[in-house]
């Protein structure tokens, strides 16, 4: 979970490189590397979405919620955080149970698709009190006999609340509760087996990898301790927020797994929000592109309005665009459902749990599917290790660049249509399907075509706030 981020608006970012030990987890498999989060969707819904669309568009992971049993808040409304207050290892959640949840481990591979779970190993309950958990656990704040922690398990470290009060102060970070959960003391080798024990039981369903929450409140040694314990290779990346001059920063968590970093959200939201699209030419972000996992939202962004989010509309399905696109970072696609208010949950049943997704109902939003976006994940599985070629901008919100000989993306941000114009490529000639709006089926194209010559020219118009996309796994001959 992560707090409202103020990000600084420019016209450049260039990169900045650090040399790092070895990643401890395991690298980022083979094949296709983008990841669709879905956030709040039950694991009967995920198991049938790999089959039917994920595995299919050439997703390769998915990101869960977290699996763990939970606190349930009716008096709040069964808000969606609630899923990251802990109360025990058992994997009985509002999402499902855990014949459930390997039921969809055992769908997703079977497409193709690996899963990561959403990791809490920081923290436990963020409630001061008593409770009963949503797999019928009691508990107390610093009392969890169903893993079992107690008192001496977590960390008391005198401030106000325990609270970390001032993240200049390392210490407090590490040893202070963040957002009200109890903290645990990861520092001690028992608790370490305890949490090794939980992601150990998760590997033993088949799953792949972990998203670590609010990693940056637990030291990067007692992260390398856990993973030490881990049976089989995970492929593991962490939530480090950064903060200026603050005490812990993401890059001393490179060598521990890859790093979600806001600030590729947070700079490629100002630009696509209220900048120019031509300042994207350099754009990059200080870590390591192989060692750093992308996104436009994510579930915390989204429901605090810090980075673009769904109700941006065109402009979201852009800057997506230009993520699967643009070579920096594994991406990371957020698949969530529509809300008005930041608590909001997923659409539940009256107990709080979460119902099965369905796309098209209003509610859920199935970005991942989404035309603009669902066909720039084969996009980016085809141009995948070849370098930009042919960049052009008109100085404002009209871009244009290629992917080596492999593909083509064209994007109008502006607020009126591109008349048409000759673009240079260096694409082989042939007639190709733009899959930011159509698939290639049977040798046709459900959508627009467009032909490049033997030199590499093609003449496109473009329609305000939208784009073309071209790559060589996708011609027609029709």
């Amino acid at each position: 979970m992560v707090r409202v981020w103020v990000f600084a608006l420019v016209t450049a970012v260039t990169t900045t490189w650090v040399a790092v030990p070895a990643q401890a987890s395991a690298a980022e498999p083979g094949g296709s590397s983008v990841i669709a989060q879905m956030f709040g969707w039950n694991w009967r819904s995920i198991g049938r979405e790999c089959q039917s669309t994920l595995g299919r568009l050439g997703y390769g992971a998915v990101q869960t919620s977290p699996p763990e049993e939970h606190s349930l808040l009716p008096e709040k409304g069964f808000p969606w955080w609630q899923s990251y207050s802990a109360v025990s290892h058992r994997l009985d959640s509002r999402f499902g149970t855990r014949d459930e949840l390997a039921a969809m481990v055992r769908g997703c591979h079977a497409a193709g698709v690996q899963v990561y779970i959403d990791a809490v190993i920081n923290n436990m309950s963020a409630t001061t009190g008593c409770g009963i958990g949503s797999g019928g656990t009691p508990y107390c704040h610093y009392w969890y006999p169903a893993v079992p922690y107690n008192d001496r398990d977590f960390h008391h470290c005198g401030t106000p609340d325990d609270a970390v009060t001032d993240l200049h102060d390392r210490d407090q970070v590490f040893r202070c509760q963040s957002f009200n959960g109890a903290d645990v003391a990861t520092e001690d080798d028992s608790v370490r087996d305890r949490i090794a024990a939980y992601l150990n039981d998760l590997l033993s369903l088949g799953v792949d990898g972990f998203r670590v929450d609010s990693a940056k409140y637990i030291p990067p040694e007692d992260l390398a301790a856990i993973e030490q314990r881990l049976t089989r290779p995970a492929y593991v990346y962490q939530e480090v927020i950064y903060g200026w001059q603050e005490a812990v920063q993401p890059e001393e968590y490179l060598a521990t797994g890859a790093v979600m970093d806001l600030r590729y959200a947070g700079t490629l939201s100002q630009i696509f929000r209220q900048g120019r699209l031509a300042w994207l030419r350099t754009f990059s972000a200080p870590l390591p592109s192989d060692n750093t996992v992308v996104f436009v939202a994510n579930h915390d962004t989204e429901h605090n309005g810090s980075t673009l989010t769904y109700a941006d509309g065109d402009r979201y399905t852009l800057a997506n665009a230009f993520m699967l696109a643009w070579p920096y970072g594994r991406p990371k696609v957020l698949s969530g459902y529509a809300f008005s208010s930041y608590d909001e949950p997923p659409p539940s049943d009256p107990l709080g749990r979460a119902m099965d997704s369905t796309c098209g109902d209003g509610h859920w939003l199935c970005e991942h599917a989404w035309p603009g976006i669902a066909g720039m994940v084969g996009f980016h599985q085809q141009v995948h290790d070849q370098p930009v070629v042919d960049w052009s901008d008109n100085g404002g919100n009209r871009i244009a660049f290629g992917r080596g000989n492999e593909g083509y993306l064209v994007i109008n941000g502006e607020d009126f249509p591109a008349p048409e114009g000759v673009y240079h490529t260096s694409l082989p000639a042939g007639r190709y399907c733009d899959v930011m709006h159509g698939t290639v089926q049977a040798g046709t194209c459900t959508g627009p075509t467009y032909e490049v010559d033997s030199t590499g020219l093609l003449h496109a118009e473009v329609a305000a706030q939208s784009g073309l996309a071209l790559h060589t796994g996708a011609t027609v001959t029709e």
